[in-house]
């Protein structure tokens, strides 16, 4: 089983006012509803262009970020926002099969039907933030390189001249790239699946 929220409350909050906090539990049975949804919305959204995903991946990131969400919602909107940012990062510059995998990833939120409609609300998002905790499973290699690239950069940004910097970027870049993909392949090796949630019971030592 995987656990998607860790616990609940029912304290009050803010003048007495009851908030709460609902743990529950998801399946391998029940994720794979959610994979399979997510398949047949690649499909039906095979015709789009990348600028098209990443639009639709961007509206939902703006338009939820005024809202009040629960915090499982509210931390999974903010891997989408990473990985637009990713996309759109030009020292970084994910290209080919990287790119690509992340346009497809992100290939759900181009579907104007949600499985739960957005206008319910709190709950009306969930199934987002469940796609997106698949889809950063996916992705993780990825998102991990990127986000070690970044911490990277602003310690660079502080200690070099611009050449010196922009040639340990683009070495560091190279580097990470080379990683990401022996990573999935030793994933791939160990039939250890990219598309599920994870505990975090079946990471590799890298």
């Amino acid at each position: 089983m995987r656990s998607l929220v860790g616990y609940a409350s029912d304290s009050p909050v803010d003048g007495g006012v009851m908030s709460v906090q609902v743990a529950f539990e998801l399946s391998d049975a029940n994720l794979e509803h959610f994979r399979r949804a997510l398949q047949a919305t690649r499909s039906r959204t095979r015709y789009l262009d990348e600028p098209e995903i990443i639009a639709a991946a961007l509206r939902l990131v703006t338009d939820t970020a005024h809202l009040e969400l629960p915090e499982f919602i509210r931390g999974r909107l903010g891997q989408l926002a990473l990985m637009l940012d990713m996309l759109r990062d030009s020292e970084w510059r994910i290209e080919g099969t990287p790119r690509a995998r992340v346009i497809d990833a992100l290939a759900y939120f181009a579907e104007p039907a949600d499985l739960i409609p957005d206008e319910i609300p709190v709950i009306g998002f969930l199934d987002d933030a469940i796609m997106i905790e698949l889809v950063v499973q996916e992705i993780r290699h990825e998102l991990e390189a990127y986000t070690e690239f970044c911490r990277y950069r602003e310690q660079q940004q502080r200690e070099l001249d611009p050449d010196t910097r922009r040639k340990r970027l683009e070495a560091r870049r190279h580097g990470m790239f080379d990683r990401i993909e022996d990573r999935r392949a030793r994933r791939e090796r160990h039939g250890l699946r990219l598309f599920a949630l994870t505990d975090g019971s079946d990471d590799l030592p890298y």
